[in-house]
């Protein structure tokens, strides 16, 4: 049996998809292990799973202050100069760490884990991606070759610091697997990953479910539609949560809402606490104790089961990000996709080529473009049907089993590599059997320390092509 180590960033939506994936490898008799941050590992993965601190902690003061209005070159430079390298560089020691005590065949780094990349190069590990949003395949720097090479120059000197210095991998795409958890069908062809690329679909068993969650509020003679930005998305969805809701409630005749607001936002202004018909809460009382607003035409809480409930659901009004949309149209559900900001554009625009959904402009999003979006993705049979026909897709292409299978080839084809060396060795009167590779890199010499201390590059200045 083999052992896989799981690197992930405290991010939910990264941290989801390789829960179904580690609990395959763990059914199949292998060892998984993480390497991430424990309390938010062990709330999405379980409170048995073994969690290499990595950072040891991380709260809410840990996370760069993002201005809700960012879009566009400024956003790039702040997911890259304040989130990515400075978590990598945070991470780096902890996952040295995780591969000096837990000795994995195989590294699995999440894409926006670039310490999980960077470290296994450099210790000689083999290594696999997890791209669980398709946006990085489709280079959208290629054609603003100025924000191309300052990005690849911050790339650089992470690897400097953290990797391998001799290597020129993208930390983002192993040259040995990458694992995307979409099809081709929706992302299209890739311009990035080429045929290390395995399109497995999403991943979706092996999750917790909130508990609490009023089933018997759902009124089978409307049609039901979900309101969601995520977890990640809060600073920038409050107009947005308010004019959605009050789009649905133009339609109670033959729809309901629910509407997830993490912040209490439609119940801070009232949009979600009108008085009903004294059912199920209809008199905008609290539900959960405290936590959310009900009525018989809209349902406000902080969470939902996301994966139960679009079972019920007939539309998702969502930001295009990349695990709700796939998870919708998993199940069959048309969407209305009004992207934000970093990958979210790229997902509504496959969204919309697809025919499953229609997108709308987030920052001129209002009751009655809401409204109007909904009643289309409603009412027009091909975007259910086409939504339906990228959910079989995803159906077929196996998800966390086939991700699994990906990943226990690549640890056999690390086995046979290494029994190779051992025989190369023994011919040549070398020993250069695995133990021999050093859990810490090498000192860097004068000239990498130097690199490393270096300022880092200023971001170019805006280009015409600059999104």
């Amino acid at each position: 049996m083999s052992r896989f180590l799981f690197v992930v960033p405290p991010l939910v939506g990264h941290i989801n998809p390789l829960v179904g994936v580690a609990a395959a490898l763990t059914a199949r008799g292998h060892q998984v292990a993480w390497a991430g941050v424990p309390g938010i590992v062990h709330r999405l993965a379980g409170p048995g799973a073994r969690v290499h601190p990595s950072p040891a902690t991380w709260s809410e003061g840990d996370w760069p202050s993002r201005p809700p209005d960012i879009r566009g070159p400024e956003a790039l430079r702040f997911l890259w100069e304040r989130f990515l390298v400075p978590l990598a560089d945070a991470m780096a020691e902890g996952v040295r760490d995780a591969v000096g005590a837990f000795r994995p065949d195989v590294v699995v780094a999440d894409q926006q884990a670039l310490a999980g990349g960077l470290v296994a190069e450099r210790l000689g590990v083999r290594w696999a991606t997890s791209a669980t949003t398709s946006a990085e395949f489709t280079d959208v720097l290629a054609t603003m070759p100025k924000v191309a090479a300052w990005n690849e120059a911050l790339v650089r000197e992470l690897r400097l610091r953290v990797g391998d210095p001799g290597s020129t991998c993208d930390p983002r795409f192993s040259p040995h697997l990458v694992l995307a958890f979409t099809t081709r069908e929706l992302a299209g062809t890739p311009a990035r990953g080429g045929d290390r690329i395995r399109w497995v679909g999403p991943s979706l068993s092996g999750r917790p479910s909130p508990a609490g969650f009023p089933w018997d509020w759902l009124d089978p003679g409307r049609a039901t539609v979900l309101v969601t930005l995520g977890t990640a998305n809060t600073d920038a969805g409050a107009r947005f949560l308010t004019e959605s809701a009050r789009a649905l409630r133009a339609r109670a005749d033959r729809l309901q809402g629910v509407v997830v607001d993490p912040e209490g936002v439609l119940a801070a202004d009232g949009t979600g606490d009108h008085r009903g018909d004294g059912n199920h809460g209809g008199d905008g009382g609290d539900i959960r104790g405290g936590t959310g607003h009900v009525d018989k035409d809209l349902l406000a809480v902080p969470e939902v089961p996301q994966l139960a409930l679009l079972k019920q659901v007939d539309a998702v009004v969502c930001h295009a990000g990349h695990n709700t949309v796939c998870e919708a149209l998993w199940h069959g559900v048309p969407l209305v996709v009004a992207p934000i900001r970093d990958d979210q554009p790229v997902i509504a625009a496959q969204v919309a080529e697809a025919g499953a959904g229609v997108r709308i402009r987030f920052g001129r999003a209002d009751a009655s473009r809401i409204g109007a979006a909904v009643d289309s993705v409603l009412c027009t049979p091909h975007h259910r049907a086409a939504a339906r026909a990228i959910g079989g897709v995803f159906r077929a292409a196996g998800g966390a089993a086939a991700a699994a299978d990906h990943l226990e080839r690549l640890a056999r084809t690390d086995r046979a590599d290494r029994v190779s060396r051992t025989d190369d060795a023994d011919r040549t009167g070398r020993s250069v059997s695995r133990a021999d590779r050093s859990v810490r890199p090498a000192r860097a010499d004068r000239s990498e320390r130097q690199a490393a201390h270096a300022p880092r590059p200023e971001p170019p200045a805006r280009e015409e092509n600059d999104i």
